[in-house]
């Protein structure tokens, strides 16, 4: 019996599996990007009352009408354009749909599109699920820069787009004014489409303040802006994403998820409104309890010998553990990481993970911290037995 290849080139998630390996061992899950605690509360009195007057069928193909209006209102302002519900926006089950059903409809097979390494594992899949080449730019150690220079000698005549990702995920980097003046000039140059993934615009540090890409002139007519609700209001089981796009690119995207997915799940795009009219009080609040998170977390790496990255936005760290006083710092990441996840109880992400180029990520280890800070003490009191040769 034949079966189709597409998929013998990726396998399923290991971000996913190291939960499930957390869940046997007993071990706190610093490996996947969920919160541990629950969002706000007229989030989930909107979703209940949604269920309780009717919302539980099909809504609009491209979302909950109401929900759209106020994505347009909150993107046009953003963006700078004039966003029209009915026309640019489209709501889809999670980020991870959003960027495969951008692929789907913008690529053709044979296609290439620039992803820069490391990079959140589903991109090079959905790529492939599209009959694209995924060509991996690699964000060098320790500083993870945007190097434009090696972009542009990536680009070939099959070059049709680049997938970015700010506030970035693993390595918590936020680019800069000169790194994004780069990108302007390459994407327009090579007329290529971008495709942005922002779910992370709500969580910076140190006064960062996130500007789309896609608001930037020479990018407007030619991005795919794409957030989601995951992770700023604490809902990652909720699945709800969306994109933001120019007519053109709109109107090819839309088909693509229409026959994924149909439609977003219809009383949680109801609970997504209600989190989209929460007052600034909640982002303020939200913003300083990340600062403590992130402070733990680093206070903790730093403590027990990890070389860990300072996150400029996002809620994750990469850390080197190769100073560590264990002979298991000299094992490679994958090995590592599933040996501190059964033995030491602590879960993390592999490196290697994160990148399709041969031999980067091999000393390096993924923390995700949106987590209680008891969590996170509880963590660093796991941890603390590396420093101390104390595990087996």
């Amino acid at each position: 019996m034949r079966i189709g290849t597409r998929t013998q080139r990726f396998q399923e998630s290991m971000i996913r599996e190291m939960t499930r390996l957390a869940m046997r061992h007993g071990a706190i899950n610093l490996s996947q990007g969920y919160p541990d605690f629950g969002p706000p509360p007229q989030v989930l009195e909107a979703a209940a009352q949604a269920l309780g007057e009717g919302l539980n069928q099909y809504t609009v193909t491209w979302g909950y009408p109401p929900l759209r209006e106020r994505l347009a209102q909150l993107y046009t302002q953003a963006l700078g354009w004039p966003v029209d519900p009915d026309v640019h926006v489209t709501v889809t089950c999670g980020v991870t749909e959003a960027i495969t059903v951008a692929m789907l409809a913008l690529l053709d097979p044979g296609d290439q599109i620039l992803i820069l390494e490391p990079a959140h594992e589903n991109f090079r899949p959905s790529a492939i699920l599209a009959d694209a080449e995924p060509v991996p730019i690699p964000l060098e150690a320790p500083d993870y820069r945007l190097d434009v220079e090696r972009m542009e000698a990536a680009i070939t005549p099959r070059t049709r787009a680049l997938l970015l990702n700010t506030p970035h995920n693993p390595t918590g980097r936020v680019f800069d004014e000169t790194e994004m003046a780069g990108v302007v000039d390459l994407v327009t140059r090579h007329d290529l489409v971008l495709i942005t993934d922002e779910i992370y615009d709500r969580i910076l540090y140190d006064g960062r303040v996130h500007v789309p890409p896609g608001s930037r002139e020479g990018l407007r007519e030619r991005t795919v802006t794409i957030g989601g609700f995951g992770k700023t209001y604490a809902v990652t089981g909720w699945r709800l994403g969306y994109l933001i796009a120019p007519e053109p690119l709109s109107r090819a995207i839309r088909p693509a998820h229409d026959y994924l997915t149909i439609c977003a799940p219809t009383p949680l795009q109801a609970g997504a409104l209600a989190a989209l009219n929460l007052p600034q009080e909640y982002y303020a609040q939200m913003q300083a309890d990340y600062h403590a998170r992130r402070e733990a977390m680093m206070g903790v790496l730093e403590e027990v010998g990890f070389q860990a990255i300072r996150p400029e936005g996002a809620y994750y760290t990469l850390a080197d553990y190769t100073q560590l006083p264990v002979p298991q710092a000299q094992w490679p990441s994958q090995r590592f990481a599933e040996w501190l996840t059964t033995e030491v109880g602590v879960a993390v992400v592999a490196g290697v993970n994160f990148y399709s180029l041969p031999g980067y990520g091999q000393h390096t280890v993924r923390f995700a911290f949106p987590k209680r800070l008891d969590t996170l003490e509880e963590a660093g009191r796991r941890l603390a037995r590396l420093r101390e040769h104390s595990i087996p």
